[in-house]
């Protein structure tokens, strides 16, 4: 065994001892390379069997017993002696040590049958230096191109692990094919694309520290790239020598991230040489005819002299002329004309008078039947309300408290009912006098719906059909919009199809809605109240010393734009202009919307009309375009664009589960008749602006808000609508008969083309003295959604509940000009737009805003503008017109971390001070 006498640690331990027979001993763990982090001592250990004894030797030399730590077991399986030995080696050992290699230890066990020597153990100092050997450097690179971001890392033992950083995220190549981190620690990117653009890092770090380079800003830039030469204009003259033009657009692709425009010129002309249109002139007449058998002669003329040429007017007047050749004096059958007048006027005035004894009998005899036939229906249906599910006619009936706790107006107090819409209706008319009576029965109530079919439900299930008239089917392609479901309703007799034809129309035809103000460089806000409809003109927008006359409209008849196929509208069509000028910053224009939200269901499309009247695809809501954008909230789409104009909503349902939403109102008033009370039943989009044209006409023709209206979501799936009135009080009303339940086809409500649907339900009462009236309206898609709404209201206008029609009345507000029409203060705005237009070390740029602000589509569109955040921020006014949620708007920016970096001076104290206190002193 070793001597550890006093200092001297070197005397030779002999290979072997002489000892009874037995096994060399085997290392069960033998000493691990280890790294000296800071001041901490390490730890050695050594495990053998069998051992007596267990020594370290470092860098040659035997270590002390006392520094030794051993414990001692038995191996249960084999009844060996086990034994473990500790040493720690700490800092100044290894700096203390100089030689050729590093400090290193090995352990020796000892048995009966001699030595073993374990591995040797390498003990080192771990550090990193501070100091990158080679910092990425930043760098502009055209898209599709490679980048090659270079670093070294600081020396250190053990060597630093690289990894980098996108924006302060981890990248990791496994998820990407295009990305390279395996090469010598630098980043390869083989394909540039617009994603990639951002601050990269590189991070080095060992069992020690981390360390951090410098960040490299990488821009992917594209070139502008023409687009194809558009079709060359008419000639410009009408007349004679002038010139046609075509133009082309640095848009295929637009210029991004600072890339080169277009080389080259945008339009060109040619010159062009338009025929001049000749007007038609009348030739001299002709020569009079010979005298005809009935006493007339003509003369002609042509449009010859010259005739029109080159699209020139056609000559005005007539082209022949006739009268009579005999000035009276002529014969027929040798007796003179007016011999022959007088007696034909007495054969005539003969039969007259027959003619109408005959009428007159048959008349009263018709009569006589008609009232009949009328008290019988009357007493066979006369009590046909009694049972309401007979009424229903297959429809699933519900149970109502007659008296409602809480609000009055609500039958689920859970469910916010939208009230933010409105629209026209055609509603009866008293006629007072008889021959006006007559003229309107045959001019419009006897005048059939074109392509609808009505379907009729009474309690008794009675079908009725029309004998004079031809039915009218909807105009649906074969396969995709049948007509309604396979139930047995029949059509309607003629007696009662002005009742029917009333029942179910659409809403009359309005001119436009409109409003204008005069703005400025300062920019403002401009507003058709109640409609959902505005138009945000940003700061700048304007041209300094400028001042512009701008309307926004909406129209209110059927659009002009007709559908094709499934297609449908979502919203109104929406002008604004003047349409010959452009803005220099993109202005928001808001239009509402009735689609619920999908886009496995629908594929939405935002359209404009031309000049010629025609409408052409701006662009798909999905799709990547820098000409504008779009973005769809669950009731309403906010576009940016650049050009004033008319456009649309279009939406193309994908699926048959794509749901148009439709808002359910009940109005109601008394009829000419005083025992008469009319409800109309409207079925409308699920727009402020669809509503606001109903309650208009509603409030001229005297109609009430009966209940809140009620959302529907009405399915693409072909089948059908019906509406019917249930639980009506025994009594004391009754329906007219067969009028119980009424079904629309599913092509009429699918394409309304922003026609609302209404159907009249006519009640009566006994006497009266009854002036309350309580029942249900039962509106529900075949194998779809179904709305209940209950009515409980007093027939008499001083005694009826007033119900809100619109959640945010907006009227006093059309127009705002200036800061007042933004609810961000001019001077915070300002500082925003410097801090995040700039590219930071760390990637939060206004990237990341447009991001914390749910912008995650399309965001090249942002890139190509002056100032991305200032374009984010108009398009946050434009989503928060009404709520000015600012404080949303600052939990981003704290989310983002700016606020206590580079906009420190936007702290919660500042938004509190002058520029918030303006805003919140002014409502906004």
């Amino acid at each position: 065994f070793p001597s550890f006498s006093g200092n001297d640690n070197s005397e030779a331990l002999p290979e072997s001892i002489p000892s009874a027979p037995g096994t060399l001993p085997h290392f069960m763990e033998e000493p691990d390379d280890a790294y000296i982090i800071k001041s901490n001592p390490i730890v050695l250990r050594c495990k053998a069997m069998p051992a007596m004894q267990i020594f370290f030797k470092c860098n040659g030399e035997w270590v002390h017993q006392n520094e030794h730590v051993s414990e001692e077991s038995m191996d249960e399986a084999t009844g060996l002696k086990v034994r473990e030995v500790f040493i720690n080696v700490t800092r100044q050992q290894v700096e203390d040590f100089h030689g050729p290699e590093d400090y290193w230890c090995q352990c020796v066990a000892w048995s009966h049958l001699g030595t073993s020597k374990s591995r040797k153990a390498a003990v080192r100092i771990a550090y990193l230096r501070k100091n990158f050997e080679q910092d990425p450097q930043g760098k502009e690179v055209p898209i599709e191109g490679m980048i090659v971001l270079h670093c070294r890392p600081p020396e250190g033992v053990p060597a630093a692990e690289v990894e980098w950083l996108k924006n302060e995220e981890p990248i990791d190549s496994n998820l990407d094919e295009n990305i390279d981190t395996r090469a010598d620690h630098n980043l390869i990117i083989r394909q540039a694309r617009l994603s990639d653009s951002g601050n990269y890092t590189c991070m080095a770090a060992n069992i020690v520290a981390r360390r951090r380079s410098l960040s490299a800003t990488v821009v992917v830039y594209v070139n502008g790239g023409w687009s194809s030469w558009t079709e060359w204009s008419s000639c410009n003259a009408r007349c004679g020598r002038g010139w046609q033009k075509r133009s082309r657009t640095c848009t295929n692709p637009a210029p991004l991230n600072g890339g080169a425009f277009c080389e080259g010129m945008s339009v060109q002309k040619i010159t062009c040489t338009s025929l001049c249109p000749v007007d038609g002139n009348w030739e001299v007449w002709s020569e009079w005819s010979v005298c005809s058998p009935e006493c007339e002669h003509l003369r002609v003329r042509e449009c010859v002299a010259p005739p029109p040429r080159n699209g020139g007017k056609d000559c005005e007047g007539l082209s022949q002329e006739s009268e009579n050749c005999t000035e009276g004096l002529c014969i027929q059958d040798k007796k003179p004309l007016h011999e022959i007048k007088s007696q034909n006027m007495e054969n005539a005035s003969d039969i007259a008078l027959y003619s109408g004894l005959g009428a007159a009998v048959i008349a009263v005899a018709v009569l006589v039947v008609a009232v009949t036939l009328y008290r019988r229906s009357q007493s066979e249906y006369g009590v046909d309300v009694i049972d309401s599910s007979a009424l229903t006619g297959g429809f699933q009936t519900f149970n109502f408290k007659t008296v409602r706790q809480g609000n009055s107006l609500l039958l689920n107090s859970s469910m916010q009912p939208d009230l933010t819409v409105s629209r026209t209706y055609s509603g009866p008319i008293c006629l007072q006098d008889p021959m006006d009576k007559e003229l309107m029965t045959e001019s419009s109530l006897f005048n059939p719906l074109s392509d609808i079919k009505v379907k009729v439900q009474s309690s008794f299930m009675v079908s009725l059909g029309v004998t004079e008239r031809a039915e009218y089917h909807s105009k649906a392609h074969s396969g995709t919009f049948p007509h309604g479901n396979t139930r047995g309703f029949g059509t309607i007799h003629a007696r009662n199809k002005a009742t029917y034809i009333q029942n179910l129309s659409p809403i009359s035809a309005k001119s436009e809605l409109k409003t204008a103000a005069v703005f400025g460089h300062l920019g403002g806000r401009l507003v058709i109240p109640n409609t959902g409809v505005s138009l945000l003109i940003p700061h700048g927008a304007i041209p300094e010393e400028s001042s512009w006359e701008i309307y926004l409209a909406i129209t209110q008849r059927e659009s002009s734009l007709q559908p094709d196929g499934p297609d449908v509208l979502l919203g109104p069509e929406v002008s604004c202009g003047p349409s010959d000028v452009s803005v220099s910053t993109p202005f928001a224009l808001t239009i509402p919307h009735c689609a619920e939200l999908n886009s496995e269901h629908w594929n939405i499309h935002l359209k404009k009309r031309t000049q010629q009247g025609k409408w052409e695809e701006v662009m798909s809501v999905e799709e990547e375009t820098t000409s504008c954008y779009c973005l769809l909230d669950p009731y309403a789409c906010h576009i940016l664009l650049n050009s004033f104009g008319t456009y649309a909503l279009i939406g193309e349902p994908i699926s048959d589960c794509a749901v148009r939403q439709l808002k359910v109102a009940v109005f109601g008033c008394m009829s000419c008749n005083s025992l008469d009370y009319n409800l109309r039943v409207y079925c409308m989009d699920n727009t402020p602006c669809a509503f606001q044209e109903v309650v208009s006409d509603e409030k001229l023709q005297g109609g009430q808000l009966l209940e809140e209206p009620k959302l529907l979501h009405f399915r693409g799936n072909t089948f059908s609508l019906q509406i019917s009135v249930l639980d009506i009080p025994p009594f004391l009303w009754r329906i007219k008969p067969f009028t119980a339940c009424q079904e629309v086809p599913f092509s009429r409500v699918w394409c309304s083309n922003q026609a609302p649907l209404h159907c009249a339900f006519s009640l009566e009462r006994y006497t009266p003295a009854t002036t309350q009236l309580s029942c249900k309206i039962c509106v529900r898609q075949v194998k779809g959604h179904e709305q209940i709404l209950q009515i409980q209201t007093s027939i008499l206008e001083n005694e009826r509940e007033n119900i809100t029609f619109f959640a945010h009345d907006d009227t006093n507000f059309a127009a705002q000009m200036g800061p007042k029409a933004f609810k961000i203060p001019y001077s915070i705005r300002q500082r925003i737009c410097a801090t995040f237009d700039t590219p930071s070390a760390k990637g939060k740029d206004w990237q990341m805003l447009a991001q914390k602000n749910s912008i995650n589509r399309n965001l090249s569109y942002f890139a190509t503008q002056s100032s991305p955040s200032a374009v984010i921020l108009d398009l946050w006014e434009a989503r928060h017109q009404h709520d000015g949620d600012l404080d949303s708007l600052a939990c981003a920016l704290e989310e983002i971390g700016r606020t206590h970096s580079k906009i420190s001076n936007i702290t919660e104290t500042e938004m509190e001070e002058a520029d918030f206190s303006y805003s919140r002193q002014n409502g906004l």
